[in-house]
């Protein structure tokens, strides 16, 4: 070969060969390694040499600087690119590719890339991710390509990192709740998907349960989900069910839409849609909700549901119902309409948000009625025959002992129609004090300064009266009927220890009354009645008592030779104590009658807080306590303590005697009993024994208690006169293990399950009984009765996802079971399917639903609902 061409091939050869190098170290390494390249040249030995520049001969102010990197190519990257494999890498300088293989990953910015294998051109910056073939054919190491948290599970994918743009084959994409499976998904620099052949589901499987299936869709990150013509598909089943196009939402923002409707039908109403309408996304810390009910017979019903929330500081709803529901055709005469209202108010405030002032609310208003043609009503709601509201404000002061509470209340009774609204009630207390302490304290307490005085204030307004007078054209005739007082309490209390072991507790309590009206009553001669006058104006009356009280601790053991039993210990706590009411004549008046003699009144007889006059008495207070515990060896370990196995938790007697009166000086005796049986069957029992005989009057017809002992005559303390007994137990078993993530994380849907326990099924639970008996008996002269009640509820799981539970009852009286209902769940992993039925009764019906889990697709459901014509 001619030398002069071999020198000269060798001198560009090394040139190039030096360019090659540098450009695959900027292409590999990018910007991670900062290169300074000197200016070189080839001698004349044919080596590469840096080129030495004399800088004090140049002119700086002639030259003009050039902002271009001669060495960086305009399509590089603007950041490196970092990858790594499990088992090798092979660079490919001539093609300048760059092979990946074993569990490779590479990271560009905010992308992340997993696959089997994966190719990098350098030249046209394509990123290339495939899985690969076991020995049985089955796919691994497939890509996972992850974006600002967009996750696209993929067969094969192709990346462009300079023009951010990729086309996906195979796809699985998960965007928050929702997973797009497409046969080809191309991706643009604006990170918007297109998707062609595509399924949209809230499935987590990569072969999921259902899905709505399209031939196009888009997705818009944190914004929506855009389908065209789509068919739902379940178990792989094509349905009838079709929707020309869809907007789903994908954003963990909240989002307005359509509430769909619940279909049914009834006997009565007809054929219905309920709870259908639209859901309002008002703000982050504010939602509505605006639904009806529809009924084929006329019959409907409005329903505005609002939450409201203010993180640290507060939380509630508001909830505003109204219904009008027709019974017949208004031609035939057993035509009939009625119209309810509810409302329902809850607020509650955060603690730490003023520990000092807190302001709660929970009211439930409306018509009687509600709940019995209310559809959407619960079991419990329906046999309740209470609503109880309450608005309260309550103020401490922080170092100081003073509280007050102001109160707004309402009890409402369904059974008497009666209406009792208390408004306002405000009290205000001041803890207990003690005014004899000394500040600093030298040697023994002395006695004295144990003694204690506290105050308390209660004032109210508040009428009762049937629930038809409640309405804006009665408010005069209501407000004249309101009661109104004050009461104020001083009471004053001490307790020391005397001979070590007896305790002794003194004490005096003062009240005082006081309102602004009172009666006065004079007898009429001419209508031959007593008339009862209302008098305006400021009056008071008081009253007070005291007494002392000692108690002591009595302890006994007995030992057991056996080999589990070792004692049996009995512990008494005897009390006696003296209380003495002196005579009061505060508020007392007298008028004539018809045979003109005296008779005495109170002008507090209709006050709130009722009289203040008091009859003279002093009362030997008498209590015995009694406590019972086993102390039983442990067999499964010879060195643990002892169990104490408790027979009787509480056994005590109590009854007193008073010293002024000159007959039945002896009060009914109360016996009180309580214990746990296996720590599992708790029995309660609370009866009262009179110990004086009865005496009929044959002339009179009258039953009078005489001044005869029971014991003198019949050899009992007393006649049981009334007496309640309870037993029940709850027993469920053990929690199974469950190391998944709770499916409700955030501390928002965390909430919403303990707000609506009702709404879900723990599985973690196999099973669980509930059951309650009570027995009330009551006779107070010859004749007596017996009230019992039973209720047992439960529920077991038939399988890992099937669930069943029932709630019911037995009558007694009528020797039938109570009101019933049993549920059926099963869990079909994204879907959900339950069963709710009503056997009998005036609300005999059956609700079956089967919808989506996910909270997007919650109104996705097909409901069958039938109700009786019984209401």
């Amino acid at each position: 070969m001619n030398y002069n061409f071999y020198t000269k091939y060798l001198k560009h050869y090394k040139i190039v060969s030096v360019w090659i190098l540098l450009f695959c170290s900027m292409v590999v390494f990018g910007q991670e390694n900062n290169l300074t390249i000197p200016p070189i040249q080839i001698d004349d030995s044919n080596n590469i040499v840096p080129i030495e520049i004399d800088t004090t001969k140049i002119d700086t102010g002639s030259i003009k600087t050039l902002s271009v990197d001669t060495l960086t190519s305009p399509d590089a990257l603007k950041s490196p690119v970092k990858y790594i494999a499990k088992d090798s890498i092979r660079i490919d300088m001539k093609s300048k590719l760059v092979y990946l293989f074993g569990e490779s990953e590479v990271y560009y910015e905010a992308i992340e890339l997993k696959a089997e294998e994966i190719e990098i051109d350098m030249d046209s910056n394509i990123v290339t991710a495939r899985g690969k073939q076991d020995s049985t054919g089955k796919y691994y190491g497939e890509p996972v390509f992850t974006e600002k948290g967009s996750v696209v599970n993929s067969h094969k994918m192709k990346y462009n990192f300079n023009t951010k743009k990729g086309v996906i084959y195979d796809a699985v994409t998960h965007e928050g709740e929702n997973y797009i499976h497409g046969d080809k998904i191309y991706k643009t620099p604006d990170d918007i998907l297109y998707i062609k052949h595509g399924k949209y589901t809230t499935c987590n499987l990569r072969h999921p349960h259902y899905w709505f299936s399209s031939q196009k869709l888009k997705i818009i990150p944190n914004d929506k989900i855009i389908t065209g013509p789509a068919n739902l598909v379940i178990e792989g089943v094509p349905t009838p069910i079709g929707i020309p196009f869809g907007f789903f939402p994908n954003s963990n923002k909240q989002k307005s839409g359509i509430i769909i409707p619940t279909p049914g039908e009834s006997a009565q109403y007809g054929f219905f849609l309920l709870h259908g309408g639209y859901y309002l996304a008002l703000s982050k810390n504010v939602s509505s909700q605006l639904t009806g009910d529809y009924y084929t017979k006329g019959s409907w019903a409005g329903n505005w549901l609002t939450n409201y929330k203010k993180r640290y500081k507060f939380t509630g709803s508001l909830n505003v119902n109204y219904s009008v529901f027709k019974n017949g055709f208004k031609e035939f005469p057993n035509y009939s309409e009625n119209t309810n209202f509810f409302i329902r108010w809850n607020h509650s405030q955060d603690p730490k948000a003023r520990p000092t002032s807190i302001f709660s609310a929970n009211v439930n208003f409306g018509n009687s009625e509600n709940y019995t043609n209310n559809f959407n009503s619960t079991g419990t709601q329906y046999l309740s025959s209470t609503f109880n509201s309450t608005i309260s404000y309550k103020k401490s002061w922080a170092g100081k002992p003073f509280n007050l509470s102001v109160n707004a209340y309402h009890s409402q009774n369904t059974l008497n129609k009666t209406i009792t609204v208390r408004l306002p009630e405000v009290a205000f207390n001041v803890s207990r004090l003690y005014p004899f302490k000394r500040k600093a304290a030298i040697g023994k307490q002395k006695f004295y300064e144990k003694i204690g005085i506290s105050y308390s204030m209660n004032t109210k307004n508040e009428v009762t009266a049937l629930d038809s007078l409640f309405s804006t054209r009665n408010l005069d005739l209501l407000a004249d009927e309101f009661q109104n007082g004050m009461r104020h309490s001083i009471p004053l209390s001490t307790s020391f220890k005397v001979l070590k072991n007896f305790t002794i507790s003194p004490s005096m309590n003062y009240t005082e009354l006081w309102y602004l009206e009172s009666i006065a009553k004079n007898y009429n001669v001419d209508s031959n009645r007593i008339e009862t006058n209302t008098i305006n104006g400021f009056t008071r009356g008081y009253s007070y008592n005291m007494g002392i009280n000692m108690s002591t601790k009595i302890y006994g053991m007995y030992q057991y030779r056996g080999e589990v039993i070792k004692a049996l210990r009995h512990v008494i706590t005897p009390s006696v104590g003296f209380s003495y009411i002196p005579e009061n004549r505060s508020g007392l008046r007298t008028y004539l009658d018809a045979n003109n003699e005296e008779v005495e009144y109170s002008i507090f007889e209709t006050g709130i807080y009722g009289r203040s006059n008091t009859d003279k008495a002093g009362f030997i207070n008498l209590a015995l306590l009694n406590n019972f515990e086993l102390k039983v060896r442990n067999r499964k370990d010879s060195l643990a303590k002892d169990k104490k196995i408790k027979l009787l938790e509480n056994l005590r007697f109590s009854s007193n005697y008073n010293v002024i009166t000159d007959s039945l000086n002896w009060s009914n005796i109360q016996v009180n009993a309580r214990t746990y049986i296996f720590k599992k069957v708790s029995l309660n029992f609370n009866g009262s024994f009179d110990p004086y005989l009865l005496d009929s009057n044959t002339t009179t017809n009258q039953i009078t208690r005489i001044n005869k002992s029971e014991f003198a005559k019949n050899g009992r303390i007393g006649r049981l006169t009334s007496a309640n007994m309870s037993a029940g137990f709850s027993l469920r078993s053990k929690t199974k293990a469950n190391n998944k993530k709770s499916e409700y994380g955030s501390e928002e849907e965390l909430e919403y399950v303990r707000a609506n326990p009702n709404e879900f099924i723990d599985f973690n639970v196999p099973w669980s009984l509930n059951v309650n008996y009570n027995i009330r008996y009551s006779k107070p002269q010859y004749q007596s009765s017996y009230i019992q009640t039973l209720n047992f509820s439960g529920d077991f799981s038939l399988t890992q996802r099937w669930k069943t539970g029932f709630n019911s009852g037995y009558d007694f009286e009528l020797k039938d079971l109570s009101y019933t209902s049993v549920d059926f769940y099963r869990d079909l992993h994204c879907w959900e399917m339950s069963f709710h039925w009503i056997p009998f009764g005036p609300r005999q019906s059956y609700l079956f639903t089967i919808k989506v889990k996910s909270a997007l697709l919650q109104d996705l459901k097909l409901t069958r609902r039938n109700i009786a014509n019984v209401f």
